[in-house]
């Protein structure tokens, strides 16, 4: 039985490894530092900061200080729940939840790399009003899991700046 599998194994790694195949590594930049708006508050700047660690620096350094070489200012960051299907009798089956994050990124001189763009996640959600707190733990969970979505969208938005100088 092992022996097949491995029989099995070796052909699909060969085949993925020969088209070209690998597995996504560490982002590299095109900075070394970074300030990332509103610096507190906001659950996609906040998260955002966790990802890029020792990174970010504030945007206004201490006396002294170095100021960031480029600084990502999320603009807007909105949250919607929306009815999308009612039953005959008026009461809501189906709801589309929905965030979307408005952001630029530009240097520390103020010249914009990523003009204001938005990123939108949606997701479906079913609505049954006898389960109705294990819906609340659902509906925290895919904003959980679209906020993340967001989150690794903008990190290969900001990986993918190459210049920083004009």
């Amino acid at each position: 039985m092992l022996q097949r599998r491995s029989l099995f194994a070796l052909p699909v790694a060969a085949l993925l490894g020969g088209c070209g195949f690998k597995l996504r590594g560490k982002q590299n930049y095109a900075f070394e530092t970074i300030a990332v708006t509103p610096e507190k508050g906001a659950a996609v700047a906040s998260e955002l900061s966790r990802y890029l660690g020792d990174m970010v620096r504030p945007v206004a350094p201490p006396a002294g200080g170095v100021a960031p070489e480029v600084i990502v200012d999320i603009l807007g960051e909105t949250r919607e729940k929306v009815i999308v299907a009612l039953n005959a009798s008026g009461q809501v089956r189906e709801y589309q939840l929905r965030i979307k994050v408005l952001f630029r990124m530009r240097t520390s001189q103020g010249r914009d790399l990523i003009e204001p763009t938005d990123i939108l996640q949606e997701r479906d959600i079913s609505f049954n009003e006898s389960a109705v707190l294990a819906k609340e733990a659902e509906e925290v969970l895919l904003y959980r899991d679209m906020q993340s979505d967001i989150v690794q969208q903008l990190l290969r938005r900001i990986a993918a700046v190459k210049n920083l100088n004009p």
